[in-house]
């Protein structure tokens, strides 16, 4: 399996550098009051306006913050230290906050984006070299874990879809938040959500992927559970939702999704899924038993999956602005 090591590392952050602060193309997600809210999405959200769309900024920061931790020495340490110092200023926190105090608002990037901006924040945490602007961007965190406080309670259904709009995904990425801050309200809401829609499903059909998916609607919500519950509780439920892995079914999630067209934003989403498969996999098989039976299929799985689609992180911008946090995902333990 291909390792994530410093020359891989290097090529990935100099593709974020390339497009965290590209104003154009975009793909702006607004909700007008009247036509005087209508601005360039640079005015509007003073740091995270590039790479096409606001919830892809976010994680391009985090992909950055996260090499830099894993190799502080890099040759692109320079750049991302003056990168942060020019963008992540108080103002420029405080504007990206103010957005979501407007009631229309309070959806926005609801809920995958408010994951990203939770995980950014606890990967700034303690980081060996940005560790500072943890507590400037935190009022845009805070701001984000309280609407994500006031949305779940109200929440009756979960979402399944394999795309932003997944809750499961989104809920694992919150979890290392609440964790970090001791918000145990957060985590307890996502784990009582967790349970609540999780826990009683089975013999999952594993219908995907959909068209445009870069989630494993199925592989996700397990990872979530592993998160969630103990190893032999996690095991139980796992044999019990996927009861037939061992005979290579679905044969779905051992098969990597075919990619016809990269130049096609929508199409190019399934490169994202077959990364996230092998990050929602490592997160699976480490709360298994080693004598799982099905673990050395899913091995050869996930180095199917990154075989189609890791030389396909750059090459096209509607690919290039987002996947290589994926492949990120898939490559660290």
């Amino acid at each position: 399996m291909t390792v994530l090591d410093q020359s891989l590392s290097e090529h990935f952050a100099r593709v974020a550098l390339g497009h965290v602060t590209r104003p154009f193309p975009t793909l702006p997600a607004l909700v007008l009051r009247s036509a005087n809210d209508l601005h360039l999405p640079q005015d509007i959200h003073p740091i995270f306006f590039g790479s096409l769309d606001w919830h892809s900024c976010v994680h391009g920061y985090w992909l950055l913050t996260r090499l830099l931790r894993l190799f502080p020495d890099f040759s692109a340490r320079n750049s991302i230290e003056d990168l942060f110092a020019k963008q992540f200023t108080a103002a420029n926190v405080m504007a990206e906050t103010e957005y979501f105090s407007i009631p229309l608002h309070h959806g926005f990037e609801r809920p995958y984006g408010w994951g990203w901006v939770l995980q950014l924040s606890a990967e700034l945490q303690n980081h060996p070299v940005l560790g500072g602007y943890h507590q400037t961007f935190s009022p845009l965190a805070a701001r984000i874990a309280e609407l994500y406080r006031n949305f779940l309670p109200v929440a009756s259904y979960p979402v399944r879809v394999g795309t932003h709009y997944n809750s499961a995904f989104s809920m694992s990425l919150s979890l290392d938040y609440a964790e970090k801050e001791s918000d145990s309200v957060l985590h307890r809401l996502i784990r009582q959500k967790a349970l609540e829609w999780f826990s009683n499903d089975a013999a999952c059909q594993a219908w995907e992927p959909c068209g445009d998916e870069f989630l494993s609607p199925s592989l996700v919500e397990a990872a979530l559970m592993a998160r969630i519950l103990g190893s032999e509780q996690f095991t139980a439920w796992f044999d019990t939702f996927l009861p037939d892995l061992d005979k290579g079914l679905p044969a779905t999630l051992f098969t990597p999704a075919e990619v016809t067209d990269r130049a096609d934003g929508k199409i190019a989403h399934l490169d994202g899924l077959n990364l996230s498969r092998v990050w929602c996999w490592r997160q699976i098989l480490a709360k298994l038993p080693e004598s799982w039976p099905a673990r050395s299929r899913v091995h050869k799985a996930c180095d199917i999956h990154l075989h189609a689609s890791l030389p396909h992180v750059t090459g096209d911008y509607m690919g290039e602005h987002w996947l290589a946090t994926y492949a990120v995902m898939a490559l660290q333990d």
